[in-house]
């Protein structure tokens, strides 16, 4: 949960008893839970209103898909989920990637080329 561990949460609420007290605590939480929800539902209308807005063609359309990476995961590199791997340079685990040329030899030249 927001990456918070058990022990982060037993100082935070320590904190919050000593801070508002134990009469005022109880009404800072209903008004943090009231929040929450607030916000839940507003982020469920933006996505519904997104869906609606762009047609049946995009019914399916997650919210998550319009990260740039997983984008292009998702729509580009579906063959090679298994081989995917974000630390590894994409030339890497391509299987014809191109060899590097030992030190001091010069690149092949095609003056017919140009």
């Amino acid at each position: 949960m927001f990456g918070i561990g058990p022990l982060e949460l037993v100082v935070i609420a320590i904190v919050a008893v000593l801070l508002f007290g134990p009469d005022r605590l109880p009404e800072f939480v209903r008004t943090a839970g009231r929040l929450l929800r607030q916000g839940r539902q507003l982020v469920n209308n933006a996505q519904n209103d997104l869906r609606s807005e762009l047609g049946p063609e995009f019914a399916d359309l997650d919210v998550r898909d319009l990260n740039p990476r997983s984008f292009v995961r998702k729509h580009l590199l579906e063959g090679m989920d298994d081989d995917f791997d974000e630390d590894k340079p994409v030339s890497a685990m391509m299987d014809d990637a191109p060899q590097r040329l030992p030190a001091g030899q010069r690149a092949p030249y095609d003056p017919e080329s140009t």
